[in-house]
């Protein structure tokens, strides 16, 4: 019967005969498919070019090949088949998207409390099935010793040999391991029959509910023309969303020397998983526009200014951030310094479809280190140490978050920014308790009475204490920033009082900062002094 059921089910004597090679006949829907998996991945900076390769062995002719599941979020557009083989050619290629039940997969946190019901009752039935069928073999395994027992006291007593004693004692035994057995396979039952009624309420209540969402799935239809049979590769490629990757670092301090580790993170939410699959990161940005913008009117009018215009000078203070330290907020995108970079993975790797951050592995060097303490009391009134490096990896590092280690261990997160190979990098490795500044101002305004031009002096005193251990004997060297104001109006003037600042500072830039260089011996203190000058003309307004 099982025969006949067999071949009923996959042959059938009205089937066409098979077609000719030169002939493309068009699959089943319920044909084999064929496994594609994904064997490398370029991922860029907000999606990915997947690509996967196979080895299929094809006779002479034109061929339909079937390959799948793959992820339905494929691009169609992007799609690419091509073979490697000579005398294998690739005619057709396309995504046929079906829409499929859902696989019976444990639920997730995001399922209803009757899904985790509804599997827990499952669970609870395999087991108590098991358990049934365990106590079922246990008894009849019993009913055969009692049958053997009862044959040998009867092959026993006609053979005159009478062992009533040890006779009673096992049929004795085995009566009672019957009767336990018996009664816990009765509870067993009684216990299956309530989980198959809860069974069926939560499947009652989850069909009055919810409803069981269809799952899409996607297959890729091949046509291929061979010369000759054997095997050939075949190679597709196309783009997906929902996969994107991060530059990442982890730089670890050693006294003088610095190993900077690189890593990519990934996030992929596909809905197929990348398996030992090689791995390319690039900076490339395929989603930017390659269209001009629209160029829109822009009138321009002249008129004559008022006199109220000519007598005033309107100014005004703007903050501008020269450069920072530190990690930003967001997910910031790939700073490449203009030019696409493209760094692979050195082994694969394997990264599943759940959405979640995964770090591959990209290289590492180490190199000398230069550290100092630096402080900008304007801004803070800790001192961190910060360290300079050069980039020894052999291609320019990109901009992305650091995971910062030294001796006693994580110390925190800081941020590189973009470094071309060679040049030198710095990142700051944290505050120093050691250390305590006190910032104070102080502003004097002063008018012309005949001129009436308007002076503005500001004094700055600083005041650095070191607060050091017993087991602390060396001097550390601080360097202390503070920010003098820039004018770009000729109106009006700023000018820095050297004479007036205690000490000295040692440099003075186009930018306005003002830097000291501070020698601290342990438990020394030292006071800064700088002093500047802002001076405007009588028809400057805003200052």
């Amino acid at each position: 019967m099982t025969g006949d059921l067999t071949g009923d089910l996959t042959g059938d004597p009205t089937e066409s005969p098979t077609p000719s090679p030169t002939e493309s006949p068009a699959p089943s829907p319920s044909g084999e498919s064929r496994p594609l998996p994904v064997t490398a991945v370029t991922c860029l900076e907000d999606r990915s070019q997947v690509e996967r390769t196979t080895t299929v062995e094809l006779g002479a002719g034109v061929r339909r090949l079937r390959f799948g599941p793959l992820t339905a979020l494929a691009v169609d557009r992007t799609l690419r088949a091509e073979s490697a083989t000579p005398g294998v050619r690739v005619l057709d290629a396309r995504l046929v998207r079906t829409w499929a039940p859902r696989a019976p997969l444990p639920p997730g946190p995001d399922d209803s409390d009757l899904r985790h019901r509804l599997h827990r009752l499952d669970a609870e039935s395999r087991l108590a099935d098991q358990a049934r069928t365990r106590l079922e073999a246990r008894l009849a395994l019993l009913a055969q010793l009692s049958a053997d027992l009862l044959r040998e006291v009867g092959e026993g007593a006609g053979a005159g040999e009478l062992e009533r004693t040890r006779w009673s004692r096992e049929l004795g035994r085995v009566d009672a391991e019957r009767e336990r057995y018996g009664e816990e396979l009765r509870a067993t039952h009684s216990r299956l029959r309530r989980l198959e009624q809860e069974r069926s309420q939560a499947l009652t209540a989850l069909d009055e509910a919810e409803e069981d969402p269809a799952e899409l799935t996607a297959h890729l239809e091949l046509t291929v023309e061979a010369a000759r049979s054997g095997p050939a590769e075949l190679t597709v490629s196309h783009l997906v969303p929902c996969a994107l990757w991060r530059p990442s670092y982890r730089a670890t301090l050693d006294g003088g020397a610095l190993r900077l580790e690189s890593e990519a993170v990934v996030w992929q939410r596909t809905g197929e998983d990348w398996t030992n699959a090689r791995l390319t990161f690039s900076t490339a940005r395929s989603a930017l526009a390659t269209d001009p913008p629209a160029v829109a009117m822009d009138i321009l009018m002249l008129r004559e200014r008022t006199d109220e215009e000519r007598r005033t000078v309107e100014v005004e203070l703007r903050e501008e951030a020269i450069s920072a330290l530190g990690p930003t907020t967001g997910l910031p995108g790939v700073d490449d310094g203009g030019e696409v970079r493209v760094l692979p993975a050195p082994a694969p790797a394997t990264v599943p479809s759940d959405g979640r951050a995964h770090r591959v592995p990209l290289g590492s060097f180490t190199g000398p280190a230069s550290s100092e303490y630096a402080c900008a009391p304007e801004l803070s009134p800790l001192v961190t140490q910060v360290v300079r490096f050069r980039n020894t990896a052999g291609h320019p590092l990109l901009a992305g978050p650091v995971e910062l280690v030294r001796g006693s261990g994580f110390t925190g997160r800081g941020e590189l920014r973009f470094t071309a190979a060679g040049a030198d990098a710095e990142l700051a490795f944290g505050s120093s308790d050691g250390y305590r500044v006190v910032r104070e101002t102080e502003e004097r305004q002063a008018t012309g009475g005949l001129t009436g031009r308007q002076s503005t002096t500001r004094t700055v005193r600083l005041h650095l204490s070191r607060f050091s251990g017993p087991e602390e004997r060396d001097e550390r060297i601080v360097a202390v920033r503070e920010r003098v104001p820039v004018s770009e109006v000729s109106a009006v003037e700023v000018r820095l009082r050297k004479e007036d600042c205690s000490p000295a500072p040692d440099s003075f830039d186009a930018e306005g900062i003002v830097r000291w260089d501070v020698p601290l011996g342990p438990g020394a203190r030292r006071s800064l002094t700088l002093v500047y000058e802002v001076t405007a003309s009588a028809k400057v307004a805003g200052l």
